[in-house]
């Protein structure tokens, strides 16, 4: 079965999407899997890539080739290229191909993109439109899972939960008193307050106000708006390498507002930091004291929320054979201020644990909400929902309260989402397996074009019979606890087995020797960053929320592993 997987994306989480189509193809069980690497630029081409870009860095590594040696820009600042020149741009990496062409390469696409777009619906229906099957939740779900706002009113339908929430429109902020509008939000959400662009995922777009400090507040809705002002007085003293950084960063999409901008004193949309350069110069030396510019993909709405003190948390579901959604044990994150963008990817103080360090009855509590916001908002497959966990305060015990739901959750290899499947015993590769079947199975049920698919459902369903009927030998990588360089031989042992399960070969089992004893590690725990780690966890008795989701993902378990 040829599997399409497809990365990168015209969103502003391009970059983690990227990294998420390298895992799948690395992890993909290439003896049920053909896979055919798609990396779709910023402008929406649809590129079959080839494989020595793979490995870059970052998008920007490899494309687009820069036209202009002191910064580094993505495609859409190449926008104004000419037909012929885009061509050359793509065709220096790989072989553009067209939606209609799609089934000539692929029987089904592995959605690795996240953001406007990609996780909206956007993708999802060009893909449907062309009669091809693809992984995640359908349209109704996606379209949910992308709106912050939406999700807020449709999960208090649902559960009833109270969260504190205002909306402020772009027209109303450039029109609003700024002071009496920042007064009037304490007083109704107290301080902090949590400001977000609705559209964005991996935190992009989310400040916390956590001061009585008007300059502060209006920063932080700017930003979340995508709009900047330019000081033009400030800019006059800055040196010429000082003015390109600055033009360079407004490039960074988990920072910057990206381009292309526009200028909003004059409309006028600005591609190239060479162009932005030219426009702030020419501004400065007319006089003028400030330049407001803002994304060509601003949003038009900004949230703010009541800032929530508690156990954050984060919690997948997937689903069953007749649809049930299943809870898998939620993540605790802790030793973080606030989950943002550079915590998620970029920090290595961020801690975690499963399951959220509390009472098994507020474990429960988090995974039949989290289930029940899953089926009522229409979502299948799999998502992983965010949340926080109050305290418990004299004799009201604490509240979970839910956010953000995400229907293409991270797909790094150490994803909360791989972590908790893994707690009921699926590994990456056996976790990727599951997304395409279980996506088959809903596309089924969608109604459309479905003797063909139940014809592929099948078809894999005698191709992983077959496999499951087949003998292939055990192969252990042993970590001995008594040599040196343990960590190197760690992080060795978690990637050879992650290339093994994929192959399918043969059983690789991860063996850990101490001077006393040997342990055939579950696959849980593989996902530990240190071996100290892992002496700890065989230490202590398994969690019992953790097994009761066993008991309760079973059949799942059963099929896939």
């Amino acid at each position: 079965m040829k599997i399409g997987i497809f990365f990168g994306g015209p969103s502003r989480e391009r970059e983690v999407s990227f990294a998420g189509g390298r895992t799948a193809l690395t992890h993909i069980d290439k003896a049920l899997f053909e896979p055919v690497m798609v990396f779709v630029d910023g402008l929406g081409n649809f590129i079959l890539i080839r494989e020595e870009f793979l490995h870059k860095s970052s998008i920007r590594a490899f494309y687009p080739r820069q036209t202009d040696g002191r910064f580094s820009v993505y495609i859409e600042s190449l926008a104004e290229l000419s037909a012929e020149e885009q061509e050359t741009q793509i065709n220096a990496i790989g072989q553009r191909i067209q939606p209609q062409e799609f089934s000539q390469y692929f029987d089904l696409v592995f959605l690795a993109m996240h953001g406007p777009d990609c996780e909206d619906g956007g993708i999802q229906g060009l893909l449907e439109w062309y009669k091809i099957p693809y992984t995640g939740p359908g349209l109704l779900g996606s379209a949910v899972g992308i709106n912050k706002i939406l999700q807020n009113e449709l999960i208090a339908l649902v559960n009833r939960q109270e969260k504190k929430m205002s909306v402020l429109s772009r027209t109303a902020w450039d029109g609003a008193d700024k002071a009496g509008l920042f007064e009037s939000l304490q007083n109704r959400l107290g301080l902090p307050i949590v400001v977000k662009a609705p559209h964005q995922g991996s935190s992009i777009g989310v400040v916390i106000v956590r001061e009585n400090d008007l300059n502060k507040f209006i920063r932080a809705v700017d930003q979340c708006f995508f709009r900047q002002e330019i000081d033009l007085k400030a800019w006059k003293g800055l040196s010429e390498e000082e003015k390109l950084i600055f033009v360079q960063d407004i490039t960074e999409l988990d920072s910057g507002i990206a381009y292309p901008v526009v200028i909003e004193e004059t409309g006028e949309t600005v591609y190239h930091p060479s162009q932005l350069l030219e426009k702030t110069e020419s501004w400065a030396a007319a006089g003028n004291e400030s330049l407001v510019i803002a994304s060509n993909n601003a949003e038009d709405d900004v949230l703010f929320e009541e800032f929530i003190s508690g156990q954050e948390f984060s919690c997948g579901v997937i689903q069953d054979d007749e649809g049930t959604a299943v809870a898998l044990p939620p993540t605790e994150i802790y030793n973080v201020t606030s989950f943002d963008f550079k915590s998620k990817y970029q920090s290595n103080t961020t801690k975690k644990r499963i399951p959220v360090e509390t009472s098994l009855e507020h474990n429960r509590e988090i995974q039949l909400s989290v289930a029940e916001v899953f089926t009522r908002l229409g979502m299948n497959v799999c998502a992983r929902i965010d949340g926080f966990l109050t305290p418990d305060q004299d004799d009201k015990p604490g509240r979970v309260l839910l956010h953000d739901p995400n229907t293409i959750p991270g797909m790094s290899p150490t994803s909360l989402i791989f972590k908790q499947m893994a707690e009921i015993g699926l590994n990456v590769t056996q976790a990727i397996t599951y997304f395409i079947r279980q996506s088959l199975r809903e596309r089924i049920r969608s109604g459309k074009d479905i003797i063909r698919l139940r014809q592929q459902l099948a078809d894999l369903d005698i191709r992983m019979a077959d496999r499951k009927n087949l003998h292939v030998p055990i192969e252990e990588f042993v970590v001995d606890t008594t040599a040196e360089s343990i960590d190197a031989t760690w992080l060795e042992a978690k990637a050879w087995y992650g290339l093994q399960a994929a192959q399918g070969q043969v059983k690789p089992v991860v063996v850990l020797k101490t001077a006393q004893e040997r342990h055939e590690l579950p696959v849980n725990l593989l996902f530990k960053d240190a071996v100290s780690d892992v002496l700890e966890a065989l230490g202590k008795p398994v969690h019992p929320l953790i097994l009761e989701t066993r008991e309760r993902a079973r059949t799942i378990t059963e099929r896939y592993s």
